[in-house]
């Protein structure tokens, strides 16, 4: 298994004292962009690398000695896991809820502002969802077809992405006729301006509880602890949280 992470080891290597490697769940792309550069206007020393994936393949990683200084999961229940294993040094902290709907392009003639039925129409061939057994995303989409009695009616026509990022991807190039993405991405600028969605509703899917904690990997270097201390303190600020706003996330508190 560690060999899998040999290319990884070397790329951080060569790391500067106070520069932190994160892994983020996918759905996390684009509001991480504007993480990263609010936090560099406060803190313009600190040095941040981030790794998207599925938030099981990322505590799989995690497991087996991947070097990361924090996790953010898209799934509580991951870093739950972790701070059993004495791999966290820092509190477990909410940091959002996620949510889930119907995307498709504007040009794919497919109305799914009917919502969910939409699945069952003739011109949907192909539907992406993401691999329900590592990616909390895509537990939440399984859930909802189940729910209304839809997954085994569109089962042949399921097209299944390692995350909910490649998921998503399979939508936006016409390689699926709809996506079952997260609201995260569906509000990002480029998928905005390319398709439209329909926010499914939160009883047919378990709440997406994402939280974050500092890793065990982090205290090996005094500089690096400090750096990922100051990030963790400051996914709770009002920056922070305006920006996760923005995309479409609940917040803990609310």
């Amino acid at each position: 298994m560690k060999k899998i992470f040999l290319s990884f080891l070397s790329l951080i290597a060569v790391s500067f004292a106070g520069e932190i490697n994160i892994y983020a769940a996918s759905d996390l792309v684009f509001a991480f962009k504007e993480l990263k550069k609010v936090y560099k206007e406060k803190y313009p020393q600190d040095r941040i690398r981030v790794i998207f994936g599925s938030s099981g393949k990322g505590y799989s990683q995690i497991v087996n000695s991947a070097p990361f200084d924090i996790i953010f999961s898209a799934n509580e229940l991951y870093v739950k896991k972790l701070e059993e294993k004495g791999l966290t040094v820092s509190p477990i902290k909410l940091y959002a809820y996620g949510k889930i709907v119907l995307w498709t392009r504007k040009d794919s003639e497919i109305d799914v502002k009917k919502g969910i039925n939409v699945l069952l129409d003739k011109k949907v061939k192909k539907i992406s969802i993401a691999n329900w057994k590592h990616a909390p995303y895509g537990v939440a989409a399984k859930e909802c077809l189940e729910y209304y009695n839809l997954f085994e009616k569109v089962r042949d026509k399921l097209i299944v992405g390692e995350n909910i990022a490649q998921t998503a991807q399979y939508a936006e190039s016409g390689a699926v006729d709809v996506g079952i993405i997260a609201l995260s991405l569906a509000l990002s600028d480029r998928l905005k301006m390319e398709g439209i969605y329909y926010l499914l509703s939160e009883k047919c899917y378990s709440p997406i509880r994402q939280a974050y904690a500092v890793l065990k990997h982090a205290k090996e270097d005094k500089e690096r602890f400090d750096t990922a201390m100051r990030f963790f303190n400051f996914i709770s600020s009002k920056e922070a949280k305006k920006i996760l706003k923005k995309y479409g996330f609940s917040l803990p508190e609310n």
